[in-house]
């Protein structure tokens, strides 16, 4: 089976701590449910979330939302993809000014972290941090992560954006790509920022893909993680149906748009691929009419 950015193999280990010495976490669930909404909108399937583990008393005050009626944004939040379409072509992109970090890996690749210019200088060393995690071929210049940057800055959160190997003109030194089921360079991350910020509280938010990544390395490292929090959003937690949705209908000019992101991706930097015949597919991965295609050729031969 491919090893594909929208596929993971393998089912982590539940979550229970989150750090070495916090106590077990309170219990998520997360289940389908019919709501009703006040707009005259036909009812859907919507998740329901439900808290175990004594945690309620803590949580459910901070989410006053819960008890408000869904009134969804006039004309463009009547449909899915008209609401997709109208905030990747016309939301607001804010102005922020980075200082890139760039980290050599075990395997002596690269990552690129994007801080925030002159918080370094101007907040406290035990400020909170952010790590934001962009979805497939996203990076520190797109939108939603500008937003959710600006959002937690304004808060006096620390705030850096952790791009994925290639992505966000970030250097490829080997033959490793984004995938969902690769979360060695998570781990590196959050040590390294551990280490250089030890009295401060780190969390994280993951979209898309970048929340599958998220949720995979807190599976797996649950017994020595250290971030105090996380968020996971837009995941597409099954992984082979949103592979196979993807080619389906109007969903295929995502499918698109993404191969598209993919493809020149690893264009820059398909020299380091040429040599492994027996893994690569690399005039497959340049010319991909589907991400599954590009799958194919790609990504299933990186970890």
């Amino acid at each position: 089976m491919a090893t594909s950015p929208l596929s993971l193999t393998s089912k982590p280990p539940s979550i229970t701590r989150l750090r070495h010495q916090r106590p077990p976490l309170t219990t998520v669930r997360v289940s389908a449910a019919t709501v009703t909404t006040t707009t005259g909108m036909p009812d859907h399937h919507h998740p329901s979330l439900e808290i175990t583990g004594g945690g309620a008393d803590r949580f459910l005050p901070a989410f006053n939302t819960l008890h408000l009626p869904y009134k969804p944004f006039p004309i463009i939040g009547w449909n899915r993809h008209l609401e997709t379409i109208f905030a990747a072509f016309f939301r607001t992109v804010p102005e922020v000014k980075y200082r890139r970090e760039c980290l050599r890996t075990q395997d002596n690749g690269t990552i690129a972290l994007d801080w925030v210019y002159g918080d370094h200088r101007s907040l406290p060393s035990d400020s909170p941090i952010l790590i934001l995690l962009p979805g497939l071929t996203g990076g520190s210049q797109d939108s939603y992560v500008k937003h959710m940057l600006v959002k937690a800055k304004s808060k006096g959160w620390r705030v850096v954006v952790f791009n994925s190997r290639g992505c966000a003109n970030s250097p490829v030194t080997t033959p490793q790509l984004q995938t969902a089921s690769f979360t060695a360079d998570t781990c590196h991350v959050v040590d390294h920022v551990s280490s250089r910020y030890p009295k401060a509280s780190i969390y994280a938010v993951g979209w898309s893909l970048g929340g599958n990544i998220l949720v995979n390395y807190l599976g797996r490292e649950h017994h020595r993680c250290s971030l105090s929090g996380a968020v996971s959003l837009c995941n597409p937690f099954n992984l082979v149906i949103a592979d196979e949705n993807l080619r389906k209908g109007f969903n295929n000019i995502y499918d698109r748009a993404l191969r598209g992101g993919l493809s020149r991706t690893f264009d820059k930097h398909a020299s380091l691929f040429e040599e492994m015949h027996d893994e690569y597919n690399v005039q497959a991965g340049l010319n991909p009419r589907t991400v599954r295609e590009y799958d194919e050729a790609i990504t299933r031969g990186c970890k």
